[in-house]
């Protein structure tokens, strides 16, 4: 493995440029993107040398890191793969580099437990499960949920680096509702996942309120150098989302107690897993139990609610128990009738 974390940078920098066919790459090409990389990620400005990177082609051509990269000059010019396929990120891990992982993760795990540090459990497990699993080349152990065709996951990086290095975006953005696609520049606070779906969150220049921008809509993401970036001074993201479900967050709608009938079949998955951090059991009934959400009224609060189907019934407020019924009632009419509007919305 490379011995730093500069050389790391350089070597998936030049790794990065030889995959792209789009364009061919001299070796002042070459140099000028890993001068670029390492300002980006290390701060580092005073370029790199033609010596340095020379080297680096070599020693990826080379046994010693076990890249064995097919790198050749064409026209005594240009420099690409050999073979299209090829990356440096393909290539298997070797046993040395297993036996740090392993002691990685040996060390990671004495963190679990600890309050401060519940977030790296799933971190421990995927790394504990890949280590396993390479080094006995069979299948996982552990099946974490995930959405490999999901858009907009290799926004993820370009994002946070935004969020780490307080830089301004411009982001092209088409929302599900518009027709046409809009740029406008944006100011990322945090990055917000929920059910295996990514969101931006931050301001716009010229708007006060906070917005989600979820990364499936993204068509485009550029920095914004001359346009100053606009910190977050107040929001905690934990406080801003307490009295949701979801990520829509209305700063002006206050929570309201929301009372759920949930049915006997359903009462123990609802119990193990709550709806949101608020339920509470205030009834327990033959059939079934009532359960007391204090939460905004959103659109995840409703496809909850709708996903239980027979299962689940709104007691309170009226207004949340009216939508819920409009909706269960355009869903048995777009059964009942393939050709209502209802039904041609729900396929859009």
């Amino acid at each position: 493995m490379p011995a730093n974390r500069n050389a790391l940078i350089r070597y998936k920098t030049l790794d990065a440029c030889l995959r792209n066919r789009q364009r061919k790459w001299t070796l002042d090409d070459l140099i000028a993107k890993v001068s670029e990389a390492l300002y980006e990620f290390e701060g580092m400005d005073k370029g790199i040398s033609r010596r340095t990177v020379q080297a680096d082609l070599q020693l990826m051509r080379s046994d010693k890191l076990g890249y064995f990269a097919p790198i050749v000059v064409i026209d005594k010019k240009y420099y690409t793969y050999e073979d299209p396929a090829y990356s440096i990120t393909n290539i298997p891990l070797s046993d040395g580099d297993l036996s740090r992982m392993n002691e990685a993760v040996e060390v990671l795990k004495q963190f679990k437990g600890f309050s401060h540090f519940t977030a790296l459990n799933e971190v421990v497990q995927k790394l504990e499960d890949h280590v396993y699993s390479t080094a006995r080349k069979s299948a996982p152990v552990i099946d974490f949920e995930k959405n490999e065709s999901l858009k907009g996951l290799h926004y993820l990086d370009e994002l946070y680096q935004a969020v780490i290095q307080q830089h301004t975006l411009r982001i092209e953005y088409q929302s599900f509702s518009a027709r046409l696609p809009q740029t406008f520049t944006f100011h990322v606070w945090w990055l917000k996942e929920f059910k295996n779906r990514w969101f931006a969150v931050g301001v716009c220049d010229g708007k006060r309120y906070t917005m989600n921008l979820a990364l499936d809509r993204m068509l485009g993401i550029t920095p914004a150098p001359d346009i100053d970036y606009i910190a977050n001074q107040h929001l905690d993201p934990d406080l801003y989302y307490r009295d949701v479900i979801g990520v829509s967050v209305s700063e002006r709608m206050r929570p309201i107690k929301v009372r759920l009938f949930v049915s006997q079949f359903h009462a123990p998955y609802v119990e193990t897993k709550p709806l949101h951090q608020s339920q509470q059991v205030v009834e327990r009934r033959p059939d079934g139990i009532v359960i007391q959400l204090t939460v905004q009224h959103n659109f995840e609060l409703e496809k909850e609610i709708l996903g239980f189907g027979e299962g689940m019934q709104v007691l309170e407020p009226e207004r949340l128990r009216r939508v819920i019924i409009r909706r269960l009632q355009a869903g048995v009419d777009a059964y009942a009738d393939p050709e209502t509007p209802a039904a041609k919305d729900s396929r859009v």
